[in-house]
């Protein structure tokens, strides 16, 4: 299902001659909006910014020169500093005073530093590649357009090799799930989880499961990757392939050891495979399939400084634990299935907070109590939270204060960090 452009950029849009842009004119099949998140005051922002100038003018130059237009989303801390900034482009952007507008965006792309340029399709608002930088440096002419990431199966190619040199062939993989491990012998963390993995890999071919794991290596030279992988009871994509750093690209590898886990169908079940192994050592819930509902652990941290996150607190006992787990679940699963029908990201994610380290510090974090129960949604992006308290929580209740978060009527409590 299609997304108006005006439900992601809002109603208006300038140039630089400072007139109104209806953001619904820029649609058009094929054609790419470029998102540029950007500030005045940001040293690698300013490094990149001639970059992407010169990249922008060299396409449209070409053939698709009316296949792209670019958005400047400022972080400028005021206005003069923005139109200084804005001076030197020669795109479109969000006006500066669009403040609310801005913090959608960042939110909705999940912008976690600047520069970053986003590249979205202009009929569907569906992204084509959040590694825009890459693309400008990679292809300063603009050759490649329309820049769409090779999907897993044209990428992973056919030809592994096991711990003793041997060769073998994708077949060997058909119809299992896929853990590709990307890792290196120099990473302290990595060494330190490489034998948590190989007993769980040994634990689930025991139990006959289908599945495989692949070593993506980036160790610094060919006698490293033998000495680490000779520890290694899988197959791995040989020491210096090209396919080394394009599924490093696809995944959006950010740090080592990551462990991402492909279903059979060559589709993602989890990126943070890595925290689930951890966590599920003997590998009861592999190959770790999205909950609508999650108990809060260590593993949650990422999510929760990301995503706006439920939080039901309750007693840290089984039972207590497994009561809130049905009363958050009917809300949580509505939810979901509507916005994967709408093709967008949910607005929340949805945890039972019972017993674990992470519950303390979240409760101390935002100076809670130990009440229980406590039904709360914890917005570290826009450093708010808003609290439910009632000795009564029903879905009925669960859902009402959903609803009316994401109609924007709660009244929340900024956060003192």
């Amino acid at each position: 299902m299609s997304k108006p452009l005006s439900d992601i950029l809002g109603n208006r849009l300038i140039n630089r001659a400072n007139e109104t842009v209806d953001p619904t004119s820029l649609a058009g099949v094929g054609k790419l909006i470029g998102l540029y998140f950007s500030a005045h005051w940001c040293p690698p922002c300013r490094g990149f910014t001639p970059k992407l100038v010169e990249f922008y003018n060299n396409f449209k130059k070409s053939e698709n020169g009316d296949k792209l237009e670019i958005i400047f989303v400022s972080s400028d801390r005021d206005s003069a500093s923005f139109e200084e900034y804005y001076g030197e482009m020669p795109w479109l952007a969000l006006p500066f005073d669009e403040r609310q507008r801005k913090d959608k965006l960042s939110k909705k792309f999940k912008i976690q530093g600047i520069p970053t340029f986003v590249l979205m399709d202009s009929t569907s608002g569906r992204v084509v590649t959040d590694d825009g930088r890459n693309v400008v440096m990679d292809d300063p002419n603009g050759n490649n357009y329309p820049w769409k990431p090779k999907p897993f199966s044209e990428i992973i190619g056919t030809n592994f090799v096991n711990n003793k040199k041997e060769e073998t062939s994708i077949e060997c993989m058909k119809d299992k799930i896929l853990c590709i491990y990307f890792s290196a012998h120099w990473c302290p963390p990595c060494k330190a989880f490489t034998p948590v993995l190989i007993e769980l890999y040994k634990k689930l071919k025991d139990d006959h499961k289908a599945m495989e794991i692949i070593f993506v290596s980036s160790d610094r030279s060919q006698e490293s990757f033998d000495q680490y992988f000779s520890t290694m009871p899988w197959l791995a994509v040989p020491y210096g392939d090209t396919r080394i750093e394009q599924l490093s690209k696809l995944f959006q590898v950010s740090g080592i050891p990551s462990l991402v886990v492909m279903d059979t169908n060559g589709e993602v079940i989890t990126k943070d495979g890595r925290s689930s192994a951890s966590s599920d050592p003997d590998g009861k819930d592999f190959p770790w399939r999205p909950k609508a509902v999650n108990n809060l652990t260590g593993y949650a941290a990422g999510i929760l400084n990301e995503d706006a996150c439920l939080i039901l607190f309750t007693e840290g006992e089984e039972q207590d634990i497994l009561a809130a787990t049905d009363i958050v679940q009917p809300v949580a699963e509505e939810i979901l299935k509507k916005y994967k029908a709408l093709e967008d990201e949910p607005p929340l994610q949805f945890f039972i907070g019972g017993d674990d380290e992470i519950v303390d510090s979240v409760r101390d974090f935002c100076s809670m109590d130990d009440k229980v129960p406590l039904l709360t949604i914890l917005d570290i992006p826009e450093q708010f939270i808003y609290i439910y308290e009632a000795e009564d929580i029903t879905p009925e209740t669960v859902y009402k204060f959903v609803q009316d978060y994401i109609a924007g009527v709660l009244e929340g409590t900024p956060l003192r960090g």
